[in-house]
């Protein structure tokens, strides 16, 4: 597992995490990777580098009866991809797993997530005629990955799927972020969490990211400007070009124009680390709920109860996918490793330095008393 995190290097977060401090922490939620990391030396196309991979959400776990979670989307930027999203916009909600992996991977991720899906729920995708719409989202790593190479397969992806567990969620060069680049820091999976009181109840709000956005020079953690200060080693680009995929989740029950307005929060949450969200960054998110769970099969029937929250309550679920955004996305850049790039060729993508960032905040006064 993570040998440290943003949070226990001593910076100061705001809220107050569930146990693991991560998505996981929302009951039912499980998280799942398959790691590609082969070859050294100069890029071939097709024999690599491969520094790639899949991350795996599945909302419900391995529940064996299929069961929806309601659902919405919010692009800041579109310049990416999530499949699904139309349907969510006009259902509010989808069935199966949630994947994440490079650009030029989706359609094989896709096709193993429609087989997962067949494969779990055999009598209904049997003997009835049900769609299979999973949601698939990617950035780009072909800086640091052969990425024209299509190396990830669909049985790469199912490794992911069956790998999907409960509990710590391990970060950085794992999965879909194995090869992503954040701030001109090495960058990828990120995860966080949040307990919240809404109403006098207690839920949950947990979020991950596949962190590969940003500039150097905008990196903000805890309002310190921290990317004016590690200033080295900065990426010859000279625009954003990278992307985020936000991932909440939530037991609270919403309805799903509720959960649109979750997942646009999640702009406020990256723009706190602070990316502008450049034309070339597709910065897409998606959030769901795990409460009013029912059986795609009674959905077609009349239901004359639904629980929701009122609308004047949701100010902290919106505050929690908010910094577990924020959070989520040091996390992916306190985990990660140094990685060389491959196009252009010969530069080294490094991890931000832990005692460089933790002088910062002590400095600006933004660690734990």
């Amino acid at each position: 597992m993570n040998p440290v995190r943003a949070r226990e290097l001593g910076l100061a977060f705001p809220g107050t995490p569930g146990v693991d401090n991560a998505i996981t922490d929302v009951p039912g939620v499980e998280v799942g990777f398959a790691t590609l990391v082969k070859g050294d030396g100069p890029l071939q196309v097709g024999r690599g580098p491969v520094r790639t991979g899949v991350t795996a959400i599945l909302p419900r776990g391995r529940d064996p009866v299929p069961k929806p979670v309601w659902a919405g989307t919010h692009a800041l930027n579109g310049n990416g991809e999530m499949t699904g999203t139309h349907w969510i916009t006009d259902g509010g909600y989808f069935i199966g797993p949630v994947m994440i992996t490079n650009t030029h991977s989706v359609g094989r991720v896709h096709q193993a997530a429609v087989r997962w899906i067949i494969d779990t729920y055999p009598e209904h995708w049997g003997s009835e005629h049900l769609w299979a719409m999973p949601v698939v989202a990617e950035t780009y790593d072909g800086v640091l990955n052969d990425i024209n190479g299509l190396h990830v397969t669909e049985a790469d992806a199912r490794d992911a799927l069956d790998s999907a567990a409960s509990g710590p969620v391990t970060e950085g060069n794992v999965g879909g972020g194995t090869g992503m680049i954040c701030y001109d820091f090495k960058g990828g999976t990120g995860t966080a969490s949040r307990r919240v009181s809404v109403g006098g109840r207690e839920f949950t709000v947990g979020v991950l990211v596949q962190a590969n956005h940003g500039r150097r020079t905008d990196l903000t953690v805890l309002g310190v400007p921290v990317g004016q200060h590690l200033s080295d080693g900065i990426l010859p680009r000279d625009n954003e070009t990278g992307s985020i995929i936000a991932v909440i989740a939530t037991d609270a029950p919403l309805m799903p124009h509720q959960l649109r307005r979750v997942a646009k929060r999640g702009s406020i949450g990256v723009g706190r680390g602070g990316t502008t969200g450049g034309n070339s960054s597709g910065d897409i998110f998606l959030a769901f709920s795990t409460a009013n769970p029912m059986p795609i099969s009674d959905m077609a029937q009349r239901h004359e109860q639904f629980s929701w929250t009122g609308d004047d309550l949701c100010d902290t679920l919106y505050a929690g996918a908010v910094e577990g955004i924020e959070e989520a996305v040091v996390n992916a850049m306190v985990a990660a490793k140094s990685m060389m790039t491959l196009r252009p060729a010969g530069h080294n993508c490094r991890a931000i330095d832990h005692t460089a960032l933790v002088d910062l905040a002590r400095r600006y006064g933004r660690l734990k008393d």
